[in-house]
């Protein structure tokens, strides 16, 4: 398959290069049960360190997960609280994770809106885990795929200007060009998006990356989600013939 690597599990299936998953259903996880949203964003952040594990095993080059978009300020001042003061516990865990299993970490988004002490944080862990040579784990956070558009073409533009780029110039700017400016340059596009909670959303995200990804929705909700459950996505994934706007091979 195009755009797979070339690791090959002791079962013989194929690893996707680049997984990206939406984390959808901790808030219904934790009504379900009686107990409050929280609890369910805490439940889900301690799967996220499973799921981290079981990929770098696995071989998977880059995982990136939404964690935060740009819509999610909306909601209830008093959840938003909650997942700052998850994120901040939570950003000192995940150095340990990621050394645990030689990870990279990097984080996409405008991070300009979090406070000073998460933005501090984030750098903290991007610095900590730079030298690690296993998985990149990507985290989206305060990301929106058009906010990150719109972030790529202000660059653009502002460089072309100081540049003094000639119209001929700017008209030769290419997709591969573009890419640069954006959170994920120097990623591959993902190969496969996985969404939990059986929702069949793109919601904003990825969308300049995901031109032809494989999309594969699940009902089950992210707490619940696990190493078996990732191991059904792959599979899915290696029965697809992607085509990449080409003819189907016979």
């Amino acid at each position: 398959m195009e755009n797979v690597n070339d690791i090959i599990d002791n079962e013989g299936r194929s690893i996707p290069d680049h997984i990206a998953i939406i984390l959808d259903g901790n808030g219904r996880w934790a009504q379900r049960r009686g107990l409050p949203r929280a609890m369910g964003h805490k439940q889900g952040c301690e799967t996220l360190e499973t799921i981290i594990g079981d990929c770098a095993k696995l071989g998977v080059k880059y995982l990136t997960v939404y964690g935060f978009s740009t819509e999610n300020w909306k909601r209830s001042e008093e959840e938003v609280g909650a997942l700052m003061k998850l994120f901040r516990f939570y950003m000192v865990k995940l150095v340990k994770v990621a050394n645990e299993h030689n990870v990279r970490l990097r984080m996409i988004g405008e991070k300009s809106r979090f406070a000073p002490d998460i933005q501090e944080g984030i750098t903290r862990l991007e610095n900590e885990t730079r030298d690690n040579t296993g998985m990149t784990f990507v985290f989206a956070v305060n990301y929106g795929s058009r906010d990150e558009i719109v972030r790529a073409i202000r660059k653009y533009t502002i460089e072309a200007l100081k540049s003094g780029k000639s119209e001929e110039e700017i008209e030769a700017l290419t997709e591969q060009e573009f890419a640069g400016y954006l959170d994920t340059a120097g990623m591959p596009d993902p190969d496969l998006v996985i969404r939990t909670s059986g929702e069949f959303r793109i919601s904003n995200y990825l969308l300049w990356q995901s031109a032809y990804t494989e999309y594969y929705i699940t009902p089950v909700l992210w707490p619940d989600f696990n190493k078996a459950e990732l191991l059904k996505a792959i599979d899915d994934f290696n029965g697809r013939e992607r085509r990449f706007g080409g003819r189907l091979k016979k």
